[in-house]
């Protein structure tokens, strides 16, 4: 393993990523007590404060590991959820979709700002490679994490959108799947299943809205 390369990387990825899931979760927290339940904001979890979202195992540990196991070809992490208690909310069942999207939102969200940064660090004739691959992995990190966490399966974003959207027994059905879910989504993962029938397919649409919406800024700029 090229140690160069890694630490290469970890300088590239590591700004996008701690933006991408301190937003992410704290989205989530924000959320919540906008609907009515302050449990993130009692425990101070609506911030941007990285440390209060980085989960030692699963987004230092884990990625680092998988990183070294599969020298490069396979990431995969985690940040330390935000509790949300659903019962607290005024309308658990509407207001639970509103709080799970969120987070995927405020990944497209950064992904659109991180594209538009490239398009004006490109217009401002900035030819430093760091600067631009950084904007750009920006974009890829949460482009991963906007279609990744909206996988209709609990506890994934989308699970949750899921159980919101259907009707009651099929919502108490998919629920009972939580426990087992973040298994079932590694098997998905290392089976290639995932990353054929869902990720490479909604992030090719995903790249393709972005590329619409950043048009104006990048005929502006060009």
């Amino acid at each position: 393993m090229d140690i160069a390369q890694l630490i290469q990387t970890v300088a590239l990825y590591a700004l996008p990523v701690l933006f991408a899931i301190t937003v992410h979760e704290a989205a989530h927290g924000y959320a919540a007590r906008h609907f009515g339940d302050n449990t993130a904001y009692a425990l101070g979890r609506i911030t941007l404060n990285p440390l209060k979202h980085i989960d030692p195992m699963g987004t230092i540990l884990m990625p680092l590991l998988l990183y070294f196991a599969t020298s490069g070809a396979f990431l995969f992490g985690y940040a330390k959820p935000v509790p949300v208690r659903f019962g607290n909310l005024r309308n658990p069942k509407r207001d639970m979709i509103w709080v799970a999207l969120a987070g995927p939102a405020a990944n497209f969200v950064q992904a659109f700002l991180w594209g538009a940064l490239l398009f004006v660090l490109k217009g401002a004739d900035v030819s430093e490679p760091f600067f631009l691959k950084m904007a750009q992995g920006g974009v890829l990190v949460n482009v991963v994490m906007f279609v990744f966490n909206l996988f209709p399966l609990p506890p994934l974003d989308g699970g949750r959108i899921l159980v919101g959207l259907l009707p009651y027994r099929q919502a108490v059905m998919v629920s009972r799947i939580e426990p087992w879910g973040f298994f079932i989504v590694m098997g998905l993962v290392i089976a290639g299943v995932l990353s054929s029938l869902w990720m490479q397919p909604l992030m090719g649409l995903t790249y393709g809205l972005l590329n619409l919406l950043l048009t104006p800024i990048a005929m502006l700029l060009g």
